[in-house]
C-alpha cells in the first residue's frame, strides 16, 4: 500500500511460492478479490504489477525514498530473471516512488526458504535508524555472513551523506525442528500504532532484544509475542502481517 501523489493505492505483486519453492497456485487471486469485494474504500485504486515478483518481507523502506532489500533474495533464481540489478532498481524506484536502494549482499539464517528476507535480517526503525542481527558466536554458522552484512550497513549512509545509527540485536538461541535449525530472529518485529511487538522464542534472549527495541521506541510500549509456534512453518511476527495505513481499509 503506497500513496500516489496522494492516493491511496494498492500494488499487487506477483507471488510464487518463495521462488518455485512451494505451490501457490490461488495466492495470485487474492488481493483483487479482496478488492472486488468492497474490502477497501472506494478511494483506493487497486494496480496489478503481478509480472514482477516481490514479497513483502523482501523489502524495507523508511518512508522517506530509502528502499532496503538483499541482493540473495531479489537476484534470486525463479523470481524476475534475466532482469538486471539496473533494471529491478528502475522498476522499484518507478512502481513506488523511492529514490535509491541499498543493497545488502551478506546475511542468511539458517531454515530460511526466503532467499534472505530482508525483514529477518536488518530493518528501519525511523529513517536514521537500523537494526538488525548480530552474532556474537564465533562458532556459529551465521557469524561470519553477519559480520560481513555488519560491515555492509556501516558503510551505508543517509541521503544526507551521513551513516545510520546501527541498533543490534542478539541473534536467538538456536531453535531446532523436523528439518533442522529454524530461522529465529527478533529483527521480524511489528511497528502497530502506539506499541512495538517483538517476537519471542522462549530463550534467553527475548528479555535483551526486548530492552533493545524499547531503546529505539521509548515512547511506545513494547509487547513480547511468543512464536514458538510460528517459527515452526519458518516464519515469525512480520512474516504473516501486512501493515495498512489509515484509511485503506473500509
Amino acid at each position: 500500500s503506497v500513496f500516489i501523489d496522494g492516493k491511496p493505492t494498492l500494488l499487487d505483486f506477483g507471488f510464487n511460492g518463495w521462488g518455485l519453492k512451494f505451490a501457490a497456485n490461488h495466492d495470485n487471486q487474492i488481493n483483487n478479490k479482496l478488492y472486488k469485494k468492497s474490502i477497501f474504500n472506494s478511494d483506493v485504486e487497486y494496480k496489478n504489477n503481478q509480472n514482477f515478483i516481490l514479497e513483502g518481507g523482501s523489502i524495507e523502506t523508511d518512508g522517506k525514498g530509502t528502499l532496503l532489500t538483499t541482493s540473495k533474495c531479489l537476484f534470486a533464481s525463479n523470481r524476475n530473471q534475466p532482469l538486471t540489478k539496473e533494471q529491478i532498481e528502475k522498476h522499484l524506484k518507478s512502481v513506488l516512488g523511492i529514490n535509491r536502494v541499498l543493497w545488502l549482499n551478506y546475511g542468511f539464517l539458517a531454515g530460511d526458504d526466503t532467499d534472505s528476507h530482508v525483514d529477518t535480517l536488518a530493518r528501519f526503525c525511523d529513517e536514521d535508524t537500523i537494526a538488525y542481527v548480530k552474532c556474537d558466536d564465533e562458532n556459529d554458522q551465521h557469524y561470519l555472513e553477519l559480520k560481513q552484512m555488519e560491515s555492509e550497513l556501516q558503510s551505508f549512509v543517509k541521503s544526507d551523506g551521513n551513516p545510520y545509527n546501527l541498533l543490534p540485536l542478539p541473534m536467538v538461541d538456536a531453535l531446532y525442528g523436523n528439518n533442522g535449525r529454524l530461522p529465529a530472529t527478533y529483527a521480524n518485529f511489528l511497528i502497530i500504532n502506539n506499541a512495538v511487538l517483538v517476537p519471542t522464542y522462549g530463550t534467553t534472549k527475548d528479555e535483551i532484544a526486548k530492552s533493545q527495541i524499547k531503546k529505539q521506541f521509548p515512547d511506545r510500549e513494547v509487547v513480547g509475542v511468543d512464536c514458538t509456534t510460528l517459527i515452526k512453518q519458518s516464519g515469525s511476527l512480520h512474516c504473516i502481517t501486512m501493515q495498512f495505513p489509515e484509511g485503506f481499509i473500509r
